[in-house]
């Protein structure tokens, strides 16, 4: 087990040794904070960060491909992990965001696994929008705070000494945002085969399985951080664009303002409830965020001293890693399962058994193209996907939901494993219900899923999205409990 979670390890410490420049980067290269400081504050928040605040990028993540096997999931953190530590050895702030979802593309290619595209286009979309948003906020308070220190008339030794302090408090938030954000790309594979129990402390605490990948994936980011991230440090601090310590001080808060944005789950709620537009829930990549933050500065500025050429070599890298971390997913892959003999995934085949067909005509799809493929097996996703593309009276939304219904997951309800239920914290009327079905089999998991909806309101989704997200936690347990695949 911890063998295949050492390449986590890896890229948790080559995303502290890489990312924390875009933290404290600015603040140690204006020598207003000295780098052992930022380092111990930028691993102490990071922890922090990751293991209260970091699901709600890892879901999103997950979407695009869930690496089912704990070999797979090793080499595609291994793959995203050596992309980003050739680049940082090359002094490059480069995304760990895009080498980790070019990493899952790699393991998708390789097992025939759909990528979903929808989630796919929503994290490429905030590769743009985040280095633009940054620019923006970095661009305003930049020019917010020269008017305000103008007007105040501040004598220039407290100047120095509250921009020393505001670097420091913006970099421990930074921080904790860049655990909350970025812990998705170091653990997020791993969410789909966790090796991790959930340890409870009586009725008072609960730190789940989920929490304890975050927890010791952030700690490798904090080791990254002490041992080996000055270099980067020194490249986005300085060599980009030299910036005085106020200028570094709005670098880090826009940054850290914009990656913030992305992991909140509470801000999200907080908007979908009040029928305002919400923001997604993506690992957006901090070197785009500080790279824009101080691009902005730049721009206010005229540009003058910017060194494009650097901002060059940067894009550069943000093209290349995805690229790169892709390839070497998919030949590790292959080495191994054909030269160590590992199983680097769980097949998953889909079935259109009649029960599909009527479970579709319930949610309004028309099966009647379908009967021609009733109990016809497909070994795997792009099989049954290529299939459906050839039926023209469906289109992408039908094709998903056809997917998702025939995805066969087959399910017993084995008595002998209820004792493991309180792992989950399930509720008590939840644990009773699933008692009740003790000894009954499932092909599909929206069967399962529908019995437990019909047997008791406990299971049921309200108009709560908060309620929701606990009560899919709670089922996608329970699957994963009684798989048989397992």
């Amino acid at each position: 087990m911890l063998i295949f979670l050492s390449s986590g390890l890896f890229l948790g410490w080559a995303l502290g040794a890489n990312d924390a420049a875009n933290v404290f980067g600015t603040a140690v290269a204006t020598r207003m904070v000295n780098f052992t400081t930022a380092a111990i504050i930028c691993s102490i928040f990071v922890i922090l960060g990751a293991v209260f605040s970091g699901a709600g990028a890892a879901q999103t993540l997950g979407k695009l491909g869930a690496v089912n096997a704990l070999p797979g999931a090793f080499m595609a953190a291994f793959a995203a992990a050596l992309a980003v530590y050739l680049m940082t050895k090359a002094g490059l702030p480069v995304s760990t965001s895009q080498a980790i979802v070019g990493a899952i593309i790699g393991w998708n290619f390789f097992t025939n696994t759909l990528t979903d595209t929808v989630t796919l286009t929503k994290i490429i979309s905030t590769w743009v929008v985040c280095p633009v948003l940054a620019a923006i906020c970095s661009a305003i308070i930049f020019k917010c705070t020269v008017k305000v220190v103008r007007w105040a008339k501040i004598h220039l030794l407290r100047i120095d000494a509250y921009t020393r302090l505001g670097l420091i408090l913006a970099g421990a938030f930074g921080s904790y945002s860049l655990g909350a954000n970025n812990i998705a790309n170091v653990m997020g594979v791993f969410i789909s085969s966790s090796p991790f129990s959930d340890i409870s402390i009586g009725t008072l605490f609960t730190l789940t399985s989920v929490q304890q990948l975050f927890l010791i994936g952030a700690i490798a980011i904090g080791v990254g951080v002490v041992t080996y991230s000055k270099r980067v440090m020194i490249t986005v601090g300085a060599d980009l664009l030299p910036l005085s310590p106020i200028a570094a001080w709005v670098a880090v808060v826009s940054h850290s303002i914009v990656l913030f944005l992305f992991a909140s789950q509470g801000l999200k709620y907080l908007l979908e409830t009040n029928g305002l537009p919400s923001i997604p829930l993506v690992p957006v990549s901090s070197s785009q965020a500080v790279v824009g933050a101080v691009l902005g500065i730049a721009l206010v500025q005229g540009a003058r001293n910017f060194q494009w050429s650097v901002f060059g070599s940067i894009g550069l890298g943000w093209v290349i890693t995805p690229i790169l971390a892709g390839l070497i997913c998919f030949v590790g892959l292959f080495f191994l399962q054909n030269v160590f003999s590992q199983k680097v995934f769980q097949p998953v085949s889909y079935g259109v058994s009649n029960e599909v067909v009527e479970r579709l005509e319930k949610e309004g799809i028309d099966g009647t193209p379908l009967r021609t493929l009733n109990e016809k097996q497909f070994d795997n996703a792009v099989a049954l996907h290529d299939v459906l593309s050839d039926i023209k009276q469906y289109g992408s939304f039908e094709r998903k939901k056809i997917m998702f219904f025939a995805k066969y997951e087959p399910i017993f309800m084995d008595a002998q494993k209820f004792v493991q239920l309180n792992r989950g914290g399930l509720a008590p009327e939840r644990s009773r219900i699933i008692q009740t079905i003790s000894g009954q089999f499932y092909p599909y998991a929206w069967m399962l899923r529908d019995e437990l909806v019909l047997r008791s309101a406990a299971w049921r989704k309200i108009e709560d999205d908060k309620y929701n997200r606990l009560l899919d936690r709670d089922f996608n347990f329970v699957v994963r409990l009684f798989n048989s695949k397992y």
